[in-house]
């Protein structure tokens, strides 16, 4: 009974969140892309013409909005959930730390990339501080693969949670990356504990 009225409020929520209902009129597939957009316009990490891996792309908004709005993009898109086809994007079902997953992107590109984006999160359990340490450590390994897989000014955007794994990733971000910044889009909930952080320029 109290996960169907938890799925009831999910639901009537979503109706009620003009960005939902914005994605579902622009025939995106899903919210995320305002986020993307936001961030884009604010730290300027597309333009035409660019390699990108869009890591936990599942349902595809994140690639979509690349496809669509960037011309001569190549992009490469790997979720462990299988997707629609994006336009003329490669997708990978996997896990990007999967040796065999590494070898299909290196094989794809033949080059070291310009982006690689993330918007990977857990299923929530509904311990917040649990959700906040697991999707802490996925942001942490998407940091490492850009460090390997991007060029030296190439940048890297991830979604990080404010929680006891936040400082850890900022540290070794700025290890890693000549600028690092965090932002939270507006078109992330209020509620959310969610922000982004946006890299530049490998050391």
């Amino acid at each position: 009974m109290k996960k169907n009225k938890i799925s009831k409020e999910w639901i009537n929520r979503q109706h009620r969140d003009i960005y939902f209902k914005k994605s579902k009129q622009e025939g995106f597939r899903s919210r995320a892309v305002y986020k993307l957009q936001e961030i884009n316009d604010k730290h300027k990490i597309l333009k035409n013409g660019l390699s990108v891996i869009d890591l936990g792309a599942a349902p595809g908004g994140w690639s979509q909005f690349v496809i669509q709005k960037y011309k001569k993009c190549k992009l490469l898109s790997i979720d462990l959930k299988e997707m629609e086809a994006i336009g003329n994007s490669y997708q990978i079902i996997g896990d990007f730390n999967e040796k065999s997953s590494k070898e299909k992107i290196i094989t794809y590109f033949n080059e070291k990339v310009d982006l690689v984006m993330s918007d990977m999160a857990v299923n929530t359990t509904g311990n917040k501080n649990l959700d906040s340490v697991v999707t802490g450590e996925l942001c942490l390994e998407a940091l490492r693969f850009a460090k390997d897989q991007l060029k030296p000014n190439g940048s890297f955007v991830s979604k990080i949670f404010m929680g006891s794994t936040f400082n850890e990733i900022i540290g070794e971000a700025k290890l890693t990356f000549k600028e690092t910044n965090i932002y939270k889009p507006p078109s992330s909930r209020k509620e959310s504990k969610e922000s982004f952080i946006i890299c530049k320029n490998l050391r």
